[in-house]
């Protein structure tokens, strides 16, 4: 079984200054707040327990939005991050949310939309171990990037953080399935440069046992990050 983790937190500097007041994750995209995508990904993928992860001055704002999800037909929890740590903080955060079971991570600012996007997301909850989305990109400096062994991008050499030379165009996308080990590999990280947990650091602690799987996104599917 999994449970979803939208991770909602972050300031949006750049959307300065209408973020100094309301999250980035609320402003319209469209005809509705940006983290009803996300949320949207985790419905298609069939998960009806969610924790939403936000700042503490914006925590009241998705409760007031979202309320328990009962009107969505799903279950809504919160939690706060204190200040941004790493991706996979969300795990250690969500630990008691998530249990014994096994957890698909979103990012609240990332849009994905595809007549095959709901076949991707239940074949990722099939694996064992991890399993990670990628997406081709032009310019791949912004992203964690995957390498790969061949032309049919099967077996994951090597998974970098905003790489000055990127081995690839293929960049991670912000939707992560893992086991219920990620929680314990996610307190063996150790800060980068940047002073965070990586995700790509904990997606390696699955690589190096071959239990990380990649679910390439076809050319019928779009991916934004916000």
């Amino acid at each position: 079984m999994y449970k979803g983790i939208i991770l909602a937190g972050g300031r949006g500097t750049r959307l300065y200054p209408t973020t100094s007041v309301v999250s980035k994750q609320l402003l319209n995209v469209y005809d509705k707040p940006l983290i009803y995508y996300p949320l949207s990904t985790l419905m298609l993928a069939g998960i009806k327990e969610i924790l939403i992860i936000s700042a503490e001055d914006q925590y009241s704002q998705y409760e007031r939005l979202f309320g328990d999800g009962s009107h969505l037909g799903i279950s809504i929890q919160y939690k706060i991050q204190s200040k941004p740590n790493g991706l996979p903080e969300a795990f250690i955060l969500g630990e008691k949310f998530i249990g014994d079971d096994n957890v698909c991570m979103v990012l609240g600012d990332n849009i994905i939309f595809g007549n095959e996007l709901d076949t991707i997301l239940k074949i990722s909850q099939t694996g064992t171990g991890g399993t990670i989305l990628t997406y081709p990109v032009r310019d791949a400096k912004r992203f964690g990037v995957v390498e790969f062994e061949g032309f049919d991008r099967g077996k994951v050499i090597s998974i970098e953080e905003k790489p000055t030379h990127p081995k690839s165009n293929c960049a991670l996308v912000g939707v992560y399935f893992f086991d219920n080990r990620c929680i314990q590999y996610a307190k063996e990280l150790k800060p980068s440069k940047r002073n965070e947990i990586e995700i790509v650091d904990l997606c390696k602690k699955y690589l190096d046992q071959g239990e990380l799987t990649v679910n390439n996104l076809t050319r019928t599917m779009t991916w934004i990050d916000a």
